[in-house]
This record gives C-alpha cells, sequence and structure tokens, in this order.
C-alpha cells in the first residue's frame, strides 16, 4: 500500500494568525489570557494553547473585568463585541479576514434594507457571529438555509431585494446548488461579487478531489467539530472513496487497509503538520510506503497581527 498526501493542507493563513495572537497574547502579558470559544476547532491546538496559560470561555461573564479576551477565528456578533466593550477588556480581535469580509457585507445589506439569506449550518459559530451583524430589532429579515429544502419553505417579505451570504467553510458544490434554487425562486437575488467560501477552503477541496480518484481510502486530520474537515471527508466519500475523518494517528484501525493499494492523508485547514506526520508515521507502521505528494500550487497568503501584537 502506498501513501499519498494532498496539498494544499492543513493551516490556512487565517488559522495561523489566530494561533499567533493568541500564542503573543500570552507572551507579552501573561497567563491567563482567555479565548471565546476554541480559538480554531483542532482539539489538539486548544489543548496546546491551554497549556500555555489559555483559559477558553462560551461567556464573556467568565471573564474578570478589566481582563484580556480574544476573539476566535470564527467571529462574533456585534452583541458580544457591545458585551465585551461594556466590561471594560482589552480585546484581541482573531477573526479570519475573509470572515470580517462577510460580516461587512451582511451590515451593508442591512443599511440599504435588504433582507439576507445566509447558507450555512445553524449552531457554528462563525453563523452565529455572522447572523449576529444583522439588527438585533432586525433578526426576522436574515434567514439561515442549509439545504435546497429549506430554500421552499423561505418567507422573504421583498424578493425583489434579496440577498445572500455564505459560511467561509462549506463545501463547493453544496454551496453552488443552493445558490441556484435560490436564484430560481428569486431570479433578482444578488450577491458577493467573488465567492465567500474562502481560498483555502476551496484550494483543500480541489486537492481531496484529485486525491479521491487515485485512492481507495482517504485520511482526514481535523477535528469532529471542524466545519471544514467534516466538508473534506463528505467530498472524499461523495466521490466514491471510503473516507475517515480522525483526530490523531491513534484512531487508525488497520482493517480500514484490506485489500487497499492507495490510502490519501490530508488535513482541514486548522490541523497542524505535527498531526498529519503522526499519521504518515502509523500508516508506515502498519507496512504502507511513501507514494508522493500532489502536485498543486502553494498557498502564499499571510494575514498580518492587530497592530498591538506586531
Amino acid at each position: 500500500m502506498r501513501i499519498e498526501l494532498a496539498r494544499p493542507r492543513g493551516f490556512c493563513a487565517g488559522v495561523e494568525r489566530a494561533i499567533a495572537i493568541v500564542e503573543q497574547a500570552l507572551q507579552r502579558f501573561g497567563a491567563p489570557i482567555y479565548v471565546r470559544h476554541e480559538v480554531v476547532h483542532n482539539r489538539y491546538v486548544v489543548d496546546q494553547l491551554h497549556s500555555k496559560g489559555a483559559v477558553f470561555i462560551q461567556e464573556i461573564s467568565e471573564v474578570p473585568t478589566g481582563g484580556r479576551l480574544i476573539f476566535s477565528a470564527h467571529g462574533v456578533s456585534t452583541a458580544v463585541e457591545r458585551e465585551a466593550e461594556e466590561r471594560g477588556l482589552k480585546v484581541f480581535d482573531a477573526t479570519c479576514p475573509l470572515v470580517t469580509k462577510v460580516h461587512l457585507q451582511i451590515t451593508r445589506n442591512a443599511r440599504e434594507r435588504r433582507e439576507v439569506v445566509l447558507i450555512g449550518h445553524a449552531g457554528h459559530p462563525e453563523v452565529e457571529g455572522t447572523m449576529g451583524r444583522y439588527p438585533e430589532n432586525r433578526q426576522d429579515k436574515i434567514h439561515l438555509v442549509d439545504s435546497v429544502r429549506t430554500v421552499g419553505k423561505l418567507h422573504i417579505d421583498n424578493p425583489d431585494t434579496l440577498s445572500y451570504a455564505t459560511q467561509t467553510t462549506l463545501s463547493m458544490d453544496d454551496a453552488a446548488e443552493i445558490i441556484d434554487a435560490l436564484r430560481a425562486r428569486f431570479p433578482l437575488l444578488q450577491g458577493p461579487k467573488s465567492d465567500d467560501i474562502c481560498y483555502a477552503t476551496q484550494n483543500r477541496q480541489n486537492a481531496i478531489k484529485e486525491l479521491s480518484s487515485r485512492c481507495e481510502v482517504v485520511l482526514v486530520v481535523g477535528s469532529a467539530n471542524s466545519s471544514n474537515s467534516n466538508r473534506l471527508r463528505e467530498i472524499a466519500e461523495s466521490s466514491g472513496t471510503t473516507s475517515y475523518l480522525i483526530d490523531r494517528a491513534d484512531e487508525i484501525q488497520s482493517e480500514w487497509f484490506d485489500h487497499v493499494d492507495c490510502v490519501g492523508v490530508s488535513a482541514g485547514a486548522s490541523a497542524p503538520e505535527v498531526l498529519v506526520e503522526g499519521v504518515i508515521e502509523r500508516l508506515k507502521q502498519l507496512g504502507a510506503e511513501w507514494g508522493g505528494e500532489s502536485n498543486m500550487e502553494d498557498e502564499d497568503v499571510f494575514f498580518p497581527l492587530p497592530a498591538e501584537l506586531r
């Protein structure tokens, strides 16, 4: 059995920036540094930062008055920002700039009195933050859809001025299908000038499609609560390739590879390379041999840290 590795894979620029913000804040100010929700959706990363003094909280009220707080890469609502300000917290915003772009889009649509359809998954922190960018007294004018089926249930007051936005970590194919259904029902639907789905999500999805065409089994390194990692596994599965989402190498089961000639390995945008290396080492212990890396274009995107942490 040979091992083939997807490229690109693993950390994106937004994740690298978010982790660096937590590490720089700890280095400069010392522990504790409070982080609202997991800064990125990866258990290994969260555990590492926790060991250095990061305290992960769910509610702003858990942060002592005047404490230092970091917003996760997924972004937050306007109400959360306001609560942090009212409590006198020193905030470092680790929101991915591509999520911030969607936030600005929602704010602009609200200002223009447009209803908005957000394509995304209920309960995901990014979706909660994005929905919360629409004014609180007009929340009935922003609508969440997660499938073509839910498009048919929408009740829109003025379809002539309807706009849409998307969660940044969706499957491109799933999002396109929902957008087509929206356009079929609302012909005057307006959307962003460029795709909301982030460059890293698109690149990793393209890479895993290509990898799945050559491998009978694909392993995606990522945590269960990582949206983009789940999408990678689903895309490989939809290609007819058996696929598993794993956090660590010790979750690998040898029986997955009976009569398998090629196993592909990729990683979600919040999974560090050290976990990929562990998976490759485990596969070699099971008798697999290195087969190479897909030859796709490298990423050179960089997002700078906030000025106060540079």
